[in-house]
């Protein structure tokens, strides 16, 4: 309910009432400036305003006592911001490359297009055009996973976490699922194994202890109750010192003695060998098949390099069972995510990942190169009289992936000219382009490995408009 105030009312001393500030709704819709400003039909830019205004009441009702003026710009700012689109692109010189805060991978351009493509048209979701039959949702994914990591059949469903949940509610619930008590883990947003497989309606038989476990410990807590045996690849965490863990080929031989499935959840979805990179090995989804994992789960935006996605591998057998869930028609995804994770899949099969999917870019981009940017960046500027130098330093990987490991970069470093820091990566992050960096050691760093090429104009704009605001 709308909340009202007597505005011709006087204070205690005689002054007018505070809440004589407020405009009326009527002289907000007539004002010409705040109307260039918004292209909201009236019924909702008057709901918008009565919304604002009760907030101003509730601000003056607390004791504020705030000028007319100050009232008419918090109403124009208000309006401003429900016309600016929240997701709207940045640059990201973090120095994180898959960076969950900043929506985790960018696609590549090919994938882009493919989704807006399906988005805006009709595409033949679950037809088939030569019959004009119902099916074919997974074909086409399926037909590139196979290529690439030889699974019988795929399902992609929204994403990592409903993956995991819908193939413990399919396979095993109301039955044990056996797994390793350091691999009970939780990952980013509270997402905690032990959770989802109660919510999955399985029971958690945890096996070992947290830094070892051994195949022999699976197998002796098998029973008539156990449906399956499962191991969490640790994506976002490292253990090191006296451990030990049973090897997935290990676990498949105790599954199949007993005619129990192995399920792997890995996480990261890489379907490139990161060794190659400097980087550790992380095991990809072809490995884990090949070592005779039943189900293979994966994330489609993180090192796979695609959409917000959760992909399902494995044998026809078990992700035939696990398709027939009802829970997965609530949990699949859209046709939008479905045209990126095969635009981006067809990457991997023509052999361009790292030429055309950005993470891939980033990730195997050579130090010299990045220096050589950072360089030219930080002429240019100089140039234009702003203080910038280029600074060595790490970036890492994130999203979950490669837990502590990093690549060799270059920055721009920036002190503010003598100026607040804090000041200076808040007008970068709300400048247009957008520009998120890190403080570190008493500079501002703009890490170049995370930043595309086809960027680095607009990033050397952004700066020099935030340094010269903040001289202004």
């Amino acid at each position: 309910m709308t909340k009202t105030a007597n505005t011709n009312a006087k204070v205690g001393d005689g002054t007018p009432s505070p809440f004589r500030a407020l405009p009326s709704v009527a002289s907000l819709l007539a004002d010409a400036e705040l109307r260039a400003a918004t292209t909201l039909a009236e019924p909702a830019l008057t709901k918008l305003l009565q919304d604002a205004l009760d907030d101003e009441r509730a601000r003056i009702g607390d004791g504020a006592r705030p000028s007319a003026g100050e009232i008419r710009a918090r109403l124009l700012a208000a309006v401003r911001e429900t016309e600016a689109p929240r997701l709207a692109p940045i640059i990201n010189a973090t120095g994180v490359v898959i960076h969950t805060n900043l929506g985790r991978a960018p696609v590549s351009a090919e994938t882009a297009d493919a989704m807006a493509a399906a988005a805006r048209s009709y595409v033949p979701l679950e037809i088939e055009a030569e019959t004009n039959e119902r099916g074919g949702r997974m074909r086409e994914i399926a037909r590139l996973m196979r290529l690439l990591t030889g699974a019988e059949a795929t399902l992609v469903v929204n994403n990592n976490a409903a993956a995991v949940l819908l193939v413990l509610s399919a396979l095993a619930s109301g039955r044990r699922v056996i797994l390793s008590r350091g691999e009970a883990v939780e990952i980013g947003g509270g997402f905690r194994i032990p959770d989802v497989m109660r919510q999955s309606g399985a029971t958690l038989v945890e096996v070992g202890t947290t830094n070892r476990t051994y195949a022999r410990d699976y197998a002796a807590a098998i029973d008539e109750q156990t449906a399956l045996l499962m191991k969490v690849h640790p994506s976002n965490f490292t253990i090191s010192g006296f451990i030990a863990a049973a090897s997935l080929a290990e676990l498949v031989a105790v599954g199949q003695a007993r005619g129990l499935p192995m399920i792997e959840d890995l996480g990261s979805g890489a379907l490139l060998d990161t060794a190659q990179f400097g980087l550790k090995a992380e095991p990809t989804i072809a490995d884990s098949l090949a070592a005779g994992a039943a189900v293979v789960t994966a994330s489609g935006d993180k090192l796979l390099g695609g959409p917000q996605a959760g992909v399902i591998a494995g044998r026809a057998r078990w992700v035939g069972q696990i398709a027939a869930h009802p829970l997965a028609r609530a949990l699949r995804a859209d046709k939008t995510c479905l045209a990126g994770v095969a635009a981006t899949l067809r990457h991997y099969a023509r052999g361009e990942a790292t030429a055309r999917i950005p993470i891939w870019r980033m990730i195997a981009a050579p130090p010299d190169d990045v220096r050589a940017r950072a360089d030219r960046l930080a002429a240019n500027l100089t140039v234009a009289c702003i203080p910038a130098e280029v600074a060595p330093t790490r970036a890492t990987i994130g999203g979950g992936s490669l837990p502590g490991e990093t690549l060799p970069s270059f920055a721009l470093a920036l002190d503010g000219g003598g100026h607040d820091l804090d000041a200076l990566a808040r007008r970068l992050r709300l400048g247009a382009p957008a520009v998120f960096g890190r403080i570190e050691h008493d500079r501002l760093l703009l890490d170049l490995r995370t930043v595309l090429p086809e960027d680095d104009a607009g990033l050397r704009q952004a700066v020099a408009v935030a340094l010269d605001e903040s001289t202004g």
